[in-house]
């Protein structure tokens, strides 16, 4: 049974056929995130360990890395932040190193930049998963060698130098040529996770059906695990929970056994939870005196003030359970347990202000 090991200093994560499925958590990203870019331009790294916190606390079992900020401020002052290549690799340290002070939960070290990927592994303590490889010459040339000097499993990425084809035999061709090639550098099968590329399904109507037969293939004939950019199925839709949350468990059955994704249910914000203030009081609907805002927002069904486990993460439970990777259903018995009333959540726990590692 093929299974790829991901390592912390502490910890373990594996991604299997026999395994539940694995969830790399993609927030750690300042691509299109504008606050977070500003903030790692000022070298404040408060977001990021937030993110990484509430993540493995929604369920993520590796927490992705990705150092791909623009910091255009400093390029008005020095031209060289204009370049990635001057700015990733010391941004990718900084980050790994931030967020291994408060979590011992695996990571995934995720750059284009070589000088990022090869200063993350540095940086990261036990055996990091590497993102990643493409078919294209010179990216296997340059990350091959990082992945056997640093012995640490790689995302292979099924597109090559002709780009992103939308024929999935070619896009099994691309990443068995990634198996192939890795062999040359003494790089096992069960250490290469192939991202088979899912297309959105609002251009392209088979995108599902085209991955799922890829993933079964992928599994049966390369023996190889798999992940995705899960919402990638769902981009430009409305309503995108819905679909993702339908898409995932039929990949986890079609034998996927990870995915790039965000675990957490985003908090209700200030100004939503002003305007329905508002609207209630419109209505003359008098609330019990006292009430706080959690409270409000968990008696009119908006969800919560607080960071929580997204709805994708369960239909990822539930899946686990179907296919028999949650034993006696103990995960998701856990994992719908009523969560404790605002107020209580510190009881029958010792006390201490201190920050907790994850």
């Amino acid at each position: 049974m093929t299974r790829t090991v991901i390592e912390s200093e502490t910890k373990t994560a594996v991604i299997g056929f026999d395994q539940p499925f694995c969830v790399i958590g993609e927030r750690i990203n300042p691509t299109g995130r504008k606050i977070l870019n500003e903030e790692l331009e000022r070298g404040d790294f408060s977001r990021v360990q937030s993110d990484a916190l509430s993540q493995v606390a929604a369920g993520a079992t590796v927490l992705d890395i990705n150092s791909g900020a623009v910091f255009s401020n400093k390029m008005a002052e020095d031209p060289r932040y204009a370049d990635n290549n001057f700015v990733e690799p010391t941004l990718m340290k900084e980050l790994v190193e931030k967020v291994q002070e408060v979590t011992d939960c695996p990571l995934c070290i995720d750059s284009s930049v070589p000088g990022a990927l090869e200063n993350g592994l540095a940086a990261a303590k036990g055996r990091p998963l590497l993102n990643s490889v493409t078919g294209e010459e010179e990216r296997l040339e340059l990350v091959l060698p990082l992945v056997a000097k640093y012995n640490v499993p790689v995302v292979a990425i099924s597109n090559d130098d002709t780009g992103i084809s939308e024929d999935p035999d070619v896009r099994f061709a691309v990443a068995k040529k990634i198996v192939e090639r890795a062999a040359d550098f003494g790089i096992p099968a069960h250490d290469i996770v192939v991202d088979p590329l899912v297309m959105p399904i609002g251009a392209m109507g088979t995108a599902g059906l085209q991955v799922f037969a890829l993933v079964r293939r992928l599994r049966e004939e390369l023996g190889v695990n798999t992940t995705c950019g899960a919402s990638n199925i769902s981009f430009g839709l409305p309503n995108r929970h819905g679909i993702n949350n339908a898409f995932l468990p039929m990949a986890i059955t079609a034998g996927m056994t990870s995915a790039i994704m965000n675990p957490v249910a985003l908090p209700v914000g200030p100004k939503k939870l002003a305007e329905k203030k508002a609207e209630v009081e419109a209505a003359g609907i008098i609330l019990p005196e006292g009430m706080d805002d959690e409270t409000f927002v968990q008696f009119f069904g908006m969800g919560s003030t607080k960071p929580r486990a997204g709805k994708e993460m369960e239909a990822i439970r539930a899946a686990n359970f179907l296919t028999n990777n949650d034993e006696g259903g103990a995960a998701w018995i856990s994992f719908n347990k009523a969560p404790a009333k605002p107020g209580e959540e510190g009881r029958g726990r010792r006390g201490g202000g201190r920050r907790r590692r994850a």
